[in-house]
């Protein structure tokens, strides 16, 4: 049974991918976090679905590594329309109430596991 956490997660690739603007906007919390190579911080789910127009970006998740009851680490092969040959990347996914709060793409498995059990810890110990 798949549970909430891989279920917004789902959605959020799948919307994405189809390059669905309204279904990635209703996929995100406002705001949504993002961290890529060109910057990180909180956008709108309208700029979410702007980046998601503008990049092309497709993300195949290859596998999927729970960190605690809202934080997942999914490794990608990412293409983008210039760059049809795969690149593995990997992102850190917050889930709140249904909605990914946070996209965090970092180029390995690593450094996403990394970030996210520090994630993890940070939250513990508010």
């Amino acid at each position: 049974m798949e549970s909430s956490l891989e279920t917004a997660i789902n959605e959020w690739h799948a919307s994405v991918n189809e390059g669905d603007l309204h279904r990635s906007a209703r996929a995100v919390g406002d705001p949504i976090v993002v961290l890529g190579p060109k910057g990180a911080g909180p956008i709108t789910p309208e700029q979410f679905a702007e980046w998601v127009e503008r990049s092309g970006i497709k993300l195949v998740p290859r596998s999927w590594h729970p960190v605690s009851a809202r934080l997942m680490v999914v490794e990608e092969d990412a293409t983008w329309p210039e760059n049809k040959t795969p690149t593995r990347v990997a992102t850190v996914f917050r889930v709140t109430a249904g909605k990914v709060t946070a996209a965090l793409r970092l180029p390995d498995l690593k450094s996403a596991l990394e970030l996210a059990y520090i994630c993890r810890e940070m939250a513990a110990t508010e």
